[in-house]
């Protein structure tokens, strides 16, 4: 394992010994270092003390010490810093959200232990990078290997910051603190429940063949685990079985985990409901599938034909449960709240937007609604999910109703800080391009076709209510069929009725949406096909202009068997044609060109239309090797399909150790705030059939991680050690970082590349804020190590492949 090694340390730095006959330890005296980094939603980020500990530079802490962070002789001081009589380092204002935090202590013997922090966004451990807690939730326990001796602990301290030092009692064990569980609802249960359980592994070893048997009301199942790596943790599935249960309450559900080298032994409690009682209900996501959930306030009548579906989405801290507890039982429709797959997790934006997604397509399914009864709400952090969801597909939902909410993340920074609108630099500018998906004003007339009931209290100092009459203003320039209500003297909570509004329910009753045959006026405004290309009858399969924006309006005329409209931004049209009259020509005029006549025959109803220079032709549905809504970029879109992470050991022993650790991290990382579990598997074991199907993550570059090769061989950007080829542009040195995609052979799955021209390279990718909800990354980007301190400056190519997956001089910025 590399160690970063701090200087040579002395006396006069604060220690903290630390004794594997000890339980916990807690961290109470360290050195503070204000204003040192700066990471948000963006995709480039600083950090002074990183920029020096990964170039080697970082000198021992000391009291007063300055810390160099530029040219110019600009620097930082390290302070004395102390934590309160709860261990805790606090202050008033934001004094610890920007800091970093320097311990150290020391152990009397080489062996594992657990770290547990809060108030950290990440931590440093003999310099190797982990996940940190920025929440406080306090369940986050990360297996740390530690030496004999003194031993460096850095922190990126945000918020009340805590530090524990914790022996395992066993080196193997189940933590119950973070269980996803089902409930069991009475004469409904007809096979297996899912739950999910961490699984921690403070081995050396990668545990293999590990079983978990679940014991409830005497009845047993017993259920495979997946591979849980060396010195890491891992959130897996198990099933229940409830067919002893016959009554309402609640039940001991015994787990115990078995395997070659330890057994563990836990208790959880589930609870039996009957059907017409909340209840929380767990699925398998296709995301990365690991098991989420979602609440449900059931209908209470029995009468549920024509019935609707609410989909409640929660605020920042608020878990599903809840958000469903929150709203009194209708007569009239069942409630579901989705869970952003973390009280905070995403802002409902990336995968907690395709984790609301999921909840919507199971809820549909499980309870039938009427598809023309079907409503988006949500409160604060959940009223920016109204807004962004209900922007982003238009076609789902008979209603909206947002509650003391914020339209867009570039307006409200919330607790990761504001999206940049823009930048003078034109790299820059490429990147931020990547994140027009979440400015929800741009897409403001995707609000047309429904309703829009807005609640926000006058006195909301969380949200201030000036985000509800700006969108009030807005809609009063177009929008037909919206309300708008503040409650005087109102806060950001008043109680239930902050969601459970009864004339915003009333709202909803009155309204449905129109089916498809009966809509035939089109405006619709998406960022990009990959997340939203549809409205009804027409879709944007291709952009000309990649992650820019692109607008349809058009207008269909039954009865005169055209289709009429313009266009901008749009390479490739799809259009139904299904609800004209059967084999009779239809004539279609876009964008006042040419005129196209075209007769639906056959077995289907769609046509592809294509925009060549001034002229729109017929063409053929876009072959599957090429971008389409299905895989159309951006590198965050690599981490889905279940995927899997694949780290090294062609290289060095420290370039195989630093892709390991980045591949650990960024599971740490994912898990915490997605509710996450993937597999992290060596390159010598991959192979295209055994992961056909899935995602796929390398970690690397071209002469360290050997499925580069199979995965990347016609990649026309790559990475070696020393240099980074794009097309004909080039750039060397061993401090060059690189995130980009690439679509794999088949017609779904991705690439996704963390890579790195050496060490320094590596660790200039080692950030991992592209799991913050709203940061856009585009399809590539390559930057140098110095971008920890320059910024933007650094970065030296940034864009977005064609539609054919080739580089377009006019899609991306090149620098030297």
């Amino acid at each position: 394992m590399k160690i970063y090694r701090i200087g040579a340390l002395c006396s006069c730095v604060l220690l903290h010994s630390f004794s594997f006959s000890q339980d916990t330890v807690s961290l109470t005296k360290a050195l503070a270092l204000r204003d040192a980094y700066h990471y948000g939603r963006e995709a480039v980020y600083t950090d002074a003390l990183a920029y020096q500990l990964f170039s080697n530079t970082l000198q021992q802490p000391l009291a007063g010490q300055a810390l160099d962070i530029n040219a110019k002789a600009d620097s930082l001081k390290w302070e004395a810093a102390t934590a309160d009589s709860n261990n805790i380092f606090s202050s008033r204002g934001r004094y610890f959200n920007n800091r970093y935090l320097y311990f150290t202590y020391r152990a009397d013997k080489e062996g594992a232990a657990i770290l547990n922090t809060t108030g950290s966004s990440s931590v440093f451990v003999n310099g190797v990078l982990h996940a940190g807690d920025p929440y406080g939730a306090g369940w986050l326990n990360i297996p740390v290997w530690l030496k004999k001796g003194e031993n460096q602990i850095i922190i990126r301290a945000y918020g009340r910051t805590k530090v524990n030092i914790i022996k395992p009692k066993k080196l193997i064990s189940l933590q119950v603190s973070d269980a996803t569980l089902p409930g069991i609802v009475l004469k409904q249960q007809d096979s297996l429940l899912k739950g999910a359980i961490v699984v921690l592994n403070a081995t050396k070893q990668p545990l293999i063949n590990y079983t978990i048997t679940s014991t409830i009301a005497g009845k047993q199942s017993v259920t495979s685990l997946p591979v849980v790596p060396a010195i890491s943790s891992r959130k897996v599935i198990f099933t229940i079985d409830p067919s002893a249960v016959d009554a309402t309450g609640k039940y001991d559900c015994v787990l115990k985990l078995t395997g070659a080298n330890a057994a563990d032994q836990q208790t959880i409690t589930i609870e039996a409901v009957n059907a017409t009682d909340r209840y929380n209900n767990t699925f398998i996501s296709n995301i990365d599938g690991s098991l989420q959930y979602f609440a449900v306030t059931p209908q209470r009548s029995r009468n549920t034909a024509n019935s609707a579906l609410f989909l409640s989405v929660h605020g920042a801290g608020v878990e599903a449960t809840g958000q469903a507890a929150a709203y009194d039982y209708k007569d009239w429709g069942t409630l579901v709240a989705a869970t952003n797959r973390r009280p905070r997790g995403f802002n409902w934006e990336d995968w907690g937007r395709i984790d609301a997604l999921e909840v919507l397509d199971i809820a549909t399914q499980k309870f039938n609604p009427d598809p023309e009864h079907i409503f988006l709400t949500g409160h604060s952090m959940g009223g920016h999910g109204t807004w962004f969801l209900g922007a982003t597909y238009p076609d789902k939902w008979a209603s909206i109703g947002p509650c003391s909410g914020y339209p867009s993340l570039k307006d409200y920074g919330s607790a990761d800080g504001k999206i940049p609108d823009s930048s003078r630099l034109p790299a820059e500018k490429m990147v931020l391009r990547a994140g027009n998906q979440s400015d929800v004003l741009k897409l403001i007339h995707n609000y047309k076709p429904f309703g829009v009931y807005v609640l926000h209290g006058d006195s909301d100092h969380v949200v201030p209510v000036q985000f509800a009459r700006q969108m009030r203003d807005s809609l009063g320039t177009f929008h037909t069929d919206f309300a708008y209500h503040e409650v005087p003297g109102a806060e950001h909570w008043y109680g239930n009725q902050s969601v459970d509004w009864p004339a915003l329910f009333q709202f909803f009753k009155d309204r449905q949406r129109l089916p498809d045959s009966a809509v035939n006026e089109i405006d619709f405004i998406t960022s990009s096909p990959g997340i939203s290309a549809a409205y009804r009858w027409a879709s944007v399969l291709q952009q000309i202009h990649p992650l820019q924006y692109s607008h349809i309006v058009l207008r269909r005329y039954l009865d005169k068997d055209s289709i009429a409209g313009t266009t901008e931004n749009v390479q490739v049209l799809q259009l139904n044609l299904k609800d004209f009259e059967r084999n009779k020509p239809v004539k279609i005029q876009l964008d006042s060109l040419n005129t196209l006549t075209i007769t639906a025959a056959g077995n289907t109803n769609i046509i592809y239309l294509k925009r060549n220079n001034d002229t729109w032709i017929i063409a053929s549905r876009p072959d599957e090797t090429e971008k389409n809504p299905l895989r159309y970029g951006t590198f965050k879109e690599a981490f889905n399909n279940r995927m899997v992470f694949v780290y090294s050991t062609g290289g060095t022993k420290e370039e195989n150790e630093n892709t390991y650790h980045k591949a650990i991290y960024d599971a740490e990382s994912w898990y915490y705030r997605g509710n996450g579990a993937v597999d992290i598997i060596a390159d010598k074991d991959y192979t295209p059939a055994k992961y056909k199907g899935r995602n796929i993550i390398i970690y690397g570059n071209a002469n360290t991680n050997s499925a580069w090769k199979t995965l990347l061989a016609n990649c026309p950007l790559q990475v070696s050690r020393g240099k980074i080829t794009a097309g004909d542009k080039s750039w060397a040195g061993d401090d060059l970082g690189a995130y980009f995609v690439w679509p794999q052979a088949d017609a779904l799955t991705s690439v996704g590349v963390v890579a790195g021209t050496g060490i320094k390279g590596m660790n200039a990718a080692s950030a991992n804020q592209y799991f913050a909800g709203g940061s856009g990354f585009p399809d590539f980007m390559v930057f140098r190590l110095a971008m920890l301190k320059d910024g933007a400056k650094a970065i030296q190519l940034a864009g977005y492949f064609d539609n054919n997956w080739k580089l377009s001089n006019s899609e991306m910025v090149a620098t030297e």
